[in-house]
C-alpha cells in the first residue's frame, strides 16, 4: 500500500522560512514524479514544485527563487524548503507521487504566514 507521509507545516511570520518533508511507504525511485500543491481556501489545488525520478525539477512562477524542491533517495523522502514565505502562501500543502499513472497524495500539512 502506498502512503505518503508529510510533516514540517506550522505558523511563521511572513519573511520566514519552513521545510516541508514527505516520507513515502515505499522506495521513492518507482515514482515517475513527485511534488507538491497546495490549496487555499476557496481556492482550487495548485501545484507549486515537482521532480522527476532523474532529479529535474519545475517550479510555479509564484515560488519561483523563494522554494526548492528536493529529495532523499535513502530515506524515501522529497522536501520542500520555503524561504521568504509571503502571507499569499498561507495554504494546505500536499504531498504527491505519480506511479503508473495512478496518482497518490498525502493528507496534507497546514502552513500558515502570518505576523
Amino acid at each position: 500500500q502506498v502512503q505518503l507521509v508529510e510533516s514540517g507545516g506550522g505558523l511563521v511570520q511572513p519573511g520566514g522560512s519552513l521545510r516541508l518533508s514527505c516520507a513515502a511507504s515505499i522506495t521513492i525511485f518507482r515514482f515517475n514524479v513527485m511534488g507538491w500543491y497546495r490549496q487555499a481556501p476557496g481556492k482550487e489545488r495548485e501545484l507549486v514544485a515537482r521532480i522527476t525520478s532523474t532529479g529535474s525539477a519545475n517550479y510555479a512562477d509564484s515560488v519561483k527563487g523563494r522554494f526548492t524542491i528536493s529529495r532523499d533517495n535513502a530515506k524515501n523522502t522529497i522536501y520542500l524548503q520555503m524561504n521568504s514565505l509571503k502571507a499569499e502562501d498561507t495554504a494546505v500543502y500536499y504531498c504527491s507521487g505519480t506511479l503508473f499513472n495512478a496518482d497518490y497524495w498525502g493528507q496534507g500539512t497546514q502552513v500558515t504566514v502570518s505576523s
